[in-house]
């Protein structure tokens, strides 16, 4: 079922005060879609809902709203919120966008953390989805949109990066996402469901996994906070793989964090911006299956070759080489 437009819809995005949901936001507004859009940052979503409307065309108009989506309660608030904002007994699209990382080792990492990661990654897109869907039916031509990973085909970071926590809830995004492909064709025909399975995109996914955990910007930490977020083990295993000079103090910690967040944000392959355009190309041509970036499709095209070798790293960057020159060759 392709969209020929997003004119004079109205569109719910998640996370929508930076990323790929703050590009989501201002994209569809100036292609004439309304859209409430919510953040756990406050601030930053109403700045993005007042640029976005500023520079959108007449009859548009986008809000900004504070909320945790792992709390069903805020869900239900904001949906309230939106309907009288926008003063519609429907939604047309959902994206449900929000994501922090956190909770990396389930061996190691705190549980409270594992379970936060999980909540914002999983419970949050199944309480869009509980809330929302009854105005999806009811707008007739409605499209749920789930961002999953590629770490919810591919369950890790690579050697000695585990990334339990996210890669769980991004399983079970995707798992749910295509679960409701037959689903909603049998009980709901006036909805169908997208999921997005983004590699490497420019965010401040580190910055705001951090706030999301209580935390401040790394500049304003104080140690007692650095040494629970980077323990003494940790510290001594980047050491060992070069990333943290030996006899490290609190400041170089301080500053390693800025830079790994300034760093994924500005040396990915791939914009925010960039991101959210394929992603609305997807939506629009009735695709179900979203992957964003180069590097998700040939990570997809190892894993799939041969699913046994997805964890035996040089094999996987083998066929991932081959499925990269093969691609290249194509074009």
């Amino acid at each position: 079922m392709a969209m020929d437009s997003f004119t004079d819809k109205l569109a719910v995005v998640t996370g929508g005060g930076s990323g790929m949901g703050r590009e989501l936001v201002r994209q569809l507004a100036a292609q004439g879609c309304s859209v409430a859009a919510c953040d756990l940052n406050a601030d930053a979503v109403a700045v993005i809902a007042a640029t976005a409307w500023a520079a959108a065309p007449p009859g548009v108009r986008v809000t900004g709203h504070a909320c945790d989506v792992s709390d069903e309660a805020q869900v239900l608030r904001f949906r309230d919120e939106l309907l009288e904002a926008h003063a519609r007994d429907h939604v047309d699209l959902v994206f449900s966008n929000a994501g922090i990382g956190g909770g990396e080792s389930f061996v190691r990492s705190p549980r409270e953390l594992w379970e936060r990661t999980f909540a914002v990654d999983w419970w949050g897109v199944y309480y869009c989805a509980r809330v929302f869907l009854p105005l999806l039916i009811a707008s007739g031509d409605g499209v749920l949109v789930n961002t999953s990973s590629v770490n919810g085909f591919w369950a890790t970071l690579g050697p000695g990066m585990p990334n339990n926590a996210y890669s769980t809830a991004k399983f079970a995004v995707r798992g749910f996402s295509e679960a409701l492909i037959e689903d909603l064709r049998a009980n709901a025909s006036g909805v169908r469901v997208a999921v997005v399975m983004p590699g490497h995109v420019g965010t401040d996914i580190v910055a705001n996994s951090l706030r999301a955990r209580g935390l401040p910007p790394p500049e304003q930490m104080s140690d007692a906070q650095l040494e629970e977020l980077i323990p003494r083990d940790v510290q001594a295993a980047l050491i060992r793989g070069g990333l943290l000079a030996e006899g490290a103090s609190a400041d170089d910690l301080r500053q390693m964090l800025v830079r790994m967040n300034t760093d994924f944000r500005d040396k990915a392959p791939l914009s925010a911006a960039q991101a959210a355009t394929i992603i609305l190309d997807g939506v629009r041509s009735g695709a179900w299956r979203i992957l964003v970036g180069q590097d998700a499709k040939v990570l997809d095209a190892a894993v799939r070759a041969k699913p046994e070798a997805a964890y035996d790293y040089t094999e996987l960057a083998r066929m991932a080489a081959e499925a990269k020159a093969a691609g290249t060759s194509e074009r």
